[in-house]
């Protein structure tokens, strides 16, 4: 039994422009804006076009295991050498005379150092290591066997 409607416009290349999309973080709306079709085309090119779906999803995978190797370089901190321009003045006397003044443009290479940032390692843990890391801890509940379980704290004042 033959297809119904007619044919799908999605070419072969697609599938590799729209994985090139996809290293560069494109979401599938501004994927659908590139081919200049609606979101649900995409959706349907993914379901009708194995190729093109496997595409998207190898492309997606790139661009995030990037930012999560950023994430984690920012929550351990970092070091990094910087370029930097540096004017040099040269200037020639003679008997107390300036005779010359010459400039030349120097790059020299810096060590940079980006501390660990506090806010990426607890996004990272929270994500990573979510029941050791979750901001609510819940407390047993009536009728639970560590319910009755109860500790008692004893407080002196000694002074």
């Amino acid at each position: 039994m033959a297809k119904r409607g007619r044919p799908s416009d999605c070419k072969p290349e697609f599938a590799d422009q729209a994985a090139k999309l996809c290293r560069l973080g494109a979401t599938d709306l501004e994927i659908s804006d590139f081919f200049g079709k609606d979101e649900r085309t995409i959706n349907r090119w993914k379901k009708d076009h194995p190729d093109f779906c496997q595409a998207l999803k190898d492309g997606k995978l790139v661009s995030d295991m990037d930012v999560a190797d950023r994430l984690h370089q920012r929550a351990l901190g970092f070091e990094y050498e910087e370029a930097q321009a540096h004017k040099l003045k040269t200037v020639e006397y003679k008997d107390g005379k300036r005779l010359k003044e010459t400039e030349r443009l120097e790059i020299i290479m810096v060590k940079r150092v980006v501390p660990p940032d506090t806010t990426a390692c607890i996004f990272w843990l929270k994500n990573r290591r979510k029941v050791e890391w979750r901001e609510r801890q819940e407390a047993p509940q009536k009728g639970d066997d560590d319910a009755s379980e109860v500790i008692t704290l004893e407080i002196s004042d000694k002074s």
